[in-house]
């Protein structure tokens, strides 16, 4: 089997070409290599040649498969290279080397949009709520057909239902077809004599659609559920597109997200720190008793495993991470202050400095767990 050529060889044209570079080079080589021009025995599969790399190049995920892999990169990817001459005139230079008449292929809906906002724990333990949200849908007083009841559209008289204009003109190509959109029918290839009152001929209305929208359990900040099917109608018979539910959440009085753990900041004061204490601690499932140990120090972390966010795709849950905090009082009455003096007279006066440890590094470099 003979090696396949490089693309960008065939083309002329350098690895770094632009798109523009790429579209001028085939044009180029397409009006010298076209079977109207070049009579050569191998100049129809030459003029495929070119054809089959313009295709690559000009793609952008393609090209860069190319780009990475060469020919293996392409393997498995949807390559039609089964080009008519016709067809490759008519999209690179805005007209056709024949009278063939162009189908009006289906086109998929837009897609929607709509966010909504949900407290703290309903994006943990998920919900169901009642949506509304406004889409076009097709006429119920004329079905679709954008015609009054009782009339029904015409064949366009300009372009005889083609819903395009041909004009042929001589090139030294060969015989050239110009094609434009229908100005009178916009495409559709009929009119209408009365067209429907309650859409004005679109065949379309806006309306009010209401859907219960499952939220699952563990959703986060700006996290997506597509409802399949519920956003804009298709054109010629395409399907609908898709509405995007977007999560946004309310920001809680304690509790904060680190992907699927949640994170609470607790202050206790200096004696539960020295002595160590057990305390109640708010978790998304209640309260929850602690055991803080003796000479605890500020930052030190205790995690309570599977207190957090359940997760979107597996099962189980992340888990809840309390970070201590030691509250200096500022203010205390005269017997708080009298045991204080006491314990600083056991304690010296000497200050040490601190250097910092790998751990505190790390989270300087990464934010800590407040990023």
């Amino acid at each position: 089997m003979a090696k396949k050529r490089d693309y960008y060889e065939i083309l002329g044209i350098g690895r770094e070409a632009s798109a523009e570079e790429i579209r001028r080079a085939f044009r180029n080589l397409a009006k010298k290599l076209h079977p109207d021009v070049n009579k050569e025995a191998d100049g129809e599969a030459k003029f495929k040649e070119i054809n089959e790399a313009y295709a690559i190049l000009s793609d952008e995920d393609k090209r860069a498969a190319y780009d990475r892999y060469g020919h293996a990169g392409l393997e498995g990817m949807p390559l039609d290279f089964d080009f008519s001459f016709g067809d490759v005139f008519e999209g690179l230079f805005g007209f056709g080397m024949g009278g063939r008449r162009r189908r009006r292929a289906p086109r998929r809906g837009s897609d929607l949009r709509y966010d909504v906002t949900l407290e703290f724990k309903e994006a943990i333990f998920g919900i169901e709520r009642e949506i509304e949200f406004s889409r076009t849908d097709t006429c119920n007083v004329c079905d679709g057909s954008g015609a009054e009841p009782g009339t029904s559209p015409v064949r366009c008289t300009t372009c005889n239902g083609a819903g395009e204009i041909r004009q042929a003109r001589q090139t030294f190509l060969g015989s050239m077809v110009n094609v434009t959109t229908c100005p009178t029918c916009a495409g559709r290839g009929e009119t209408l004599a009365t067209p429907c009152h309650n859409c004005n001929g679109r065949g379309r209305e806006r309306i009010k659609v209401e859907r219960t929208v499952s939220i699952p359990a563990g959703v986060d900040e700006s996290t997506q559920i597509r409802l399949s099917g519920e956003g804009e109608p298709g054109s010629f018979g395409g399907p609908r597109g898709d509405l995007y539910i977007v999560i946004q959440i309310k920001k809680h009085r304690y509790f904060r997200r680190r992907n699927n753990d949640v994170i609470l900041d607790l202050a206790i004061n200096i004696a539960q720190a020295t002595l160590g204490a057990e305390v109640q601690v708010p978790t998304v499932d209640g309260e929850e008793t602690i055991r803080i140990q003796p000479g605890s120090q500020p930052g030190k972390m205790i995690r309570l495993r599977g207190k957090g966010a359940p997760h979107l795709r597996r099962n189980g849950r992340g888990d809840q991470l309390i970070i201590l905090s030691v509250e200096i009082p500022r203010q205390i009455d005269a017997t708080q202050r009298e045991l204080f003096e006491k314990l600083s007279e056991t304690m010296g006066t000497e200050v040490h400095p601190q250097e910092l440890s790998l751990i505190d590094r790390l989270k300087d470099l990464l934010g800590g767990l407040a990023a």
